[in-house]
């Protein structure tokens, strides 16, 4: 009893010639629940040497007054006779002692006294001094930052984990984020104890929150949290993911996969956000591969962010040409109930409708759009309708089309032209001709290309009278037609050896405005020649082709001479047996 009361009077003792007189009343930092308090707080002392008067005198403050807060301690329970302990003797440094003694055995009766290595009860215990703090944090305020670390030593400061908290906190809009990281570094170095979680995550969001983040404090804070993560519950998802963030903006891309790969090490769970930035920062440096590798990661873990971000991972994926990867991811993410943006739904779709081998997957896809999502799906269902048809599945393609007409989204001219060409190359001429009066009834006015493709497919089938048919309908709703629409005809007209009717549409051609070309020109001579031996047509041609500033080929020049020779030998022989 009387060792430990000795030692608490030395204590008050202390703190009395520290501080002499009652100070008024702090304002405290407290933190809740408090840490636990490290021994070197109740075992400090002043700087200075104590000498003899200067003791004799505190002693005798502190006998002079029953009320202990007069000999400068906050001491809860000032009347000693609630201690239980009998005072021995008139003598006042004795009944001090006793009364010290009382207050000691106060905080050692539940077993939580300072020896305890629990978290104290004691509200005192979270209370720091104010003009401490302020102190403090002039000294990184006005210091450079390369002088910080010997100027904190210089102090003798003994930093606990609620005081170093307050100061970071007071001095968070004055000092930048690499003063804070060195002030964190230096009360570590005072006390370990003083780098909390929490401390770190003051120190975190100072450096992630500037307005221009620096690469080398990013660097410097990568290292903080590397060394802190080798303590368990040093660090957690949220510091991760903000060392995350930082790195993303900064484009550092190896670096951000460094972080990721660091979660297990340190015993922290990526969450939907960590898997987004790392997958995003390694996309901005097309890391396709490692950008895969986290996404399988967070398919495995079942952890997505948002549906707008998980759109972003597979917009990422689409673009760079991994498509059946970003179908994955979609499937992955359905399953949990995360639901994409149709923008980026439409991109799986079409990217899955380019590949034969993937346009039936293409094709169920379509089943998920549904209500609004409707709205914005014309480019999926021209996707998946285009890639049927050029597998030759235009069964398919009619039905997804007609779903459209019935059910939406409403179909423009090019997805009609998908399946009429189609149709047309396989000489269905009746459905193809079908579906241009179905165009009608929806208000869409067949264009050029539709007329020029059902022509193309009688031409093919002989049909040239239906065909001409169709090229005078074309004429009363479109003034002018396209070249390739009299090509087609003038082609097949030359096929049919109908050279006629070849050349009134090249007439017609000109009516139109459009002057024939090589191609045209070209066609009819050698049919002329070849096929009626019609030299004579086929030279006026060349005279008008010549006119028009069109040069024939060599070979086709020559043709024409080689008929008229022949024909000229043909009549000298004729005469001669006559």
């Amino acid at each position: 009893m009387w060792r430990r009361s000795g030692a608490r009077a030395l204590l008050l003792l202390r703190s009395s010639i520290h501080k002499p007189l009652p100070p008024p009343p702090l304002r405290a930092f407290t933190r809740s629940p408090p840490p636990p308090r490290p021994l070197s707080r109740f075992l400090s002392s002043s700087p200075e040497p104590l000498s003899d008067s200067s003791s004799s005198s505190a002693a005798a403050a502190v006998s002079a007054s029953s009320n202990p807060a007069e000999a400068g301690e906050y001491i809860l329970g000032s009347d000693p006779t609630e201690s239980g302990e009998d005072i021995l003797g008139s003598d006042p440094t004795e009944a001090g002692e006793d009364n010290l003694a009382s207050l000691w055995e106060e905080d050692a009766g539940d077993g939580d006294g300072v020896f305890d290595s629990g978290a104290s009860s004691d509200p005192a215990d979270d209370v720091v001094d104010e003009v401490l703090v302020a102190r403090v944090r002039a000294v990184v305020e006005f210091t450079p930052e390369d002088r910080i670390p010997s100027a904190i030593a210089d102090m003798v400061v003994d930093f606990t984990e609620p005081l170093l908290s307050a100061i970071l906190q007071s001095a968070v809009e004055t000092c930048s984020g690499k003063k804070l990281m060195l002030l964190f570094k230096s009360a570590g170095k005072n006390n370990p104890a003083a780098k909390s979680l929490a401390n770190l995550e003051i120190v975190v969001d100072k450096v992630a929150d500037s307005d221009e983040i620096d690469k080398m404090s990013v660097y410097s804070l990568w290292d903080l949290v590397k060394e802190m993560g080798a303590v368990p519950g040093s660090v957690n998802t949220e510091v991760l993911n903000k060392q995350l963030a930082m790195f993303w903006k900064l484009e550092k891309s190896k670096a951000a996969l460094e972080v990721f790969d660091k979660f297990g090490e340190f015993g922290c769970a990526p969450d939907g956000d960590s898997y987004y930035m790392v997958i995003q920062a390694a996309g901005r440096k097309s890391m396709v591969d490692a950008a895969w590798r986290v996404c399988e990661a967070m398919i495995g873990s079942g952890c997505f962010p948002d549906g707008e971000k998980v759109g972003g991972i597979v917009t990422f994926l689409c673009k760079k040409k991994k498509v059946k990867e970003a179908h994955s991811v979609y499937l992955a993410a359905k399953e949990k109930e995360v639901q994409i943006p149709t923008s980026a739904l439409n991109l799986i779709v079409s990217g899955l409708a380019r590949n034969d081998e993937t346009i039936n997957t293409a094709l169920e896809l379509l089943e998920e759009y549904k209500g609004e999502s409707l709205e914005d799906a014309g480019q999926s269902y021209a996707a998946v309708i285009h890639g049927l048809c050029k597998t030759n599945n235009v069964e398919d393609a009619k039905k997804v089309l007609m779903r459209m007409v019935n059910l939406g989204p409403a179909p423009g001219s090019a997805v009609f032209n998908f399946v009429i060409t189609a149709l047309s190359k396989n000489g269905e001429m009746e459905d193809a001709k079908g579906l241009m009066r179905v165009m009608e009834n929806q208000g869409i006015q067949p264009d050029v290309y539709t007329y020029s493709v059902i022509m193309s497919g009688y031409t093919k089938g002989g049909m040239m009278e239906e065909a001409h048919d169709l090229l005078r309908d074309a004429r009363k709703i479109h003034p002018r037609l396209s070249r390739v629409t009299y090509h087609t005809l003038i082609r097949g007209y030359c096929k049919m050896e109908e050279f006629e009717k070849a050349l009134e549409c090249l007439k017609d051609m000109k009516e139109d405005g459009m002057e024939p070309n090589m191609d045209e020109y070209n066609k009819l001579i050698q049919s002329l020649c070849l096929k009626a031996l019609d030299w004579r047509t086929a030279e006026n041609l060349l005279k008008e082709m010549e006119v028009g500033g069109l040069c024939l080929k060599g070979t086709t020049r020559s043709l024409i001479a080689a008929v008229k020779e022949l024909e000229m030998e043909e009549l000298s022989k004729a005469s001669q047996e006559a």
